[in-house]
């Protein structure tokens, strides 16, 4: 929603590592074995196709948007993060796209290690109650038999190892502004982010004129 209203790119780098995370966990092998998983993301074709707000991911020719967000992937794509010949590898991908003109990249190394000296960064959180009741009204809309329990016990352990990997780990940039999305729409995020950027940075971006209803359903 942002990128779109910025005219940016958009780049969902959690998206790339979920990408990379299916094509390992359908080989069957050890993750421990670095040399294996270094060769599968040295020949690995991600792509983003973008239409409005909507993103498609695909690994080659295929559409993987929907797999990438199967539960299993969910572990596999954390689990892969922590090695550092895929971050390296990652990273790589990820900075050669910013190369390509502005974009908001969203990630969770994004403002410290990816792009360390981006002009503004914001860290996006939430209460754990929220950020559960989301994640599991999300799967449930997709017909996943899934428990709000099970759902806040793979959150936690996830949260828990990005935060305390040493490589990399999940925490905000010492110059990002934090924003509490508790109570907050994606809307009135994408707005608070704008009217942020607008405070220092005017002359650097232009917003889209914001599209009517009748041009939203063309």
């Amino acid at each position: 929603m942002l990128a779109d209203r910025l005219n940016y790119q958009y780049l969902d780098t959690g998206a790339m590592y979920r990408a990379a995370g299916l094509a390992i966990w359908r080989t069957g092998i050890d993750i421990k074995n670095e040399k294996e998983v270094e060769e599968i993301c040295q020949s690995l074709e991600i792509n983003f196709i973008h239409k409005g707000t909507k993103t498609k991911i695909y690994l080659g020719d295929e559409d993987v948007t929907s797999a990438i967000r199967e539960p299993a992937i969910d572990m596999m794509a954390s689990n892969i993060s922590t090695l550092n010949v895929v971050r390296k590898i990652m990273t790589r991908l990820q900075r050669k796209i910013g190369t390509k003109g502005p974009l908001v990249a969203e990630g969770r190394d994004m403002g410290t290690v990816v792009f360390p000296k981006a002009k503004q960064k914001f860290y996006l959180d939430a209460s754990l109650e929220v950020r559960v009741d989301r994640r599991f009204q999300e799967r449930k809309k997709k017909g996943e038999p899934i428990s709000r329990k099970m759902v806040k016990k793979d959150l936690i352990k996830r949260d828990t190892q990005d935060m305390n990997r040493p490589l990399c780990p999940l925490r905000p940039a010492k110059d990002a502004k934090v924003i509490d999305t508790t109570h907050l729409n994606p809307q009135q995020v994408a707005n608070k982010i704008i009217n942020e950027m607008k405070k220092e940075s005017r002359h650097l971006f232009s917003i889209a004129p914001k599209k009517s209803l009748t041009e939203k359903n063309k």
